[in-house]
């Protein structure tokens, strides 16, 4: 069963902001997830643009931002972030690597709910909204 945003919950609401938070805030250390990634097991009303926008109000106490990226490996954030590496060097710090592009292999560091090991970005993407699904069922 798909999930699907909550009827009345705007892109500027805490209930929708919160629940991209509640992803972001399972990706371990030294892996990451692309805005894409996180808006298909959101489902409908949610794009990698507005997981984007929400990513710009997180908290960095709770919510580590910097381990979601774009769909091409690489840091979104250089025109927003001072200084523009900021992310990068999070991300380095823990263990990602990046190439002569500024791009992460994604085969390599790419996480899913679910996922037991680093290299294993290949679950299908039922497994993957089924695994959300059971996360937002403990939830409620």
């Amino acid at each position: 069963m798909p999930s699907q945003k909550r009827a009345g919950d705007p892109i500027d609401s805490p209930g929708y902001r919160e629940r991209v938070y509640e992803i972001v805030r399972q990706i371990p250390p030294g892996r990451v997830m692309t805005y894409g990634q996180i808006a298909y097991l959101l489902g409908e009303g949610y794009t990698p643009r507005t997981v984007g926008f929400v990513m710009h109000s997180a908290n960095e106490e709770n919510t580590p931002w910097h381990r979601v990226i774009n769909a091409q490996g690489g840091c979104s954030t250089g025109r927003i972030l001072i200084p523009p590496d900021k992310q990068r060097r999070m991300l380095e710090a823990e263990g990602v690597e990046f190439d002569s592009r500024s791009r992460c292999r994604l085969d390599l560091y790419q996480w899913s709910p679910g996922q037991a090991k680093p290299g294993n970005a290949d679950l299908k993407n039922d497994e993957l909204k089924s695994s959300l699904f059971k996360i937002e069922q403990r939830q409620e």
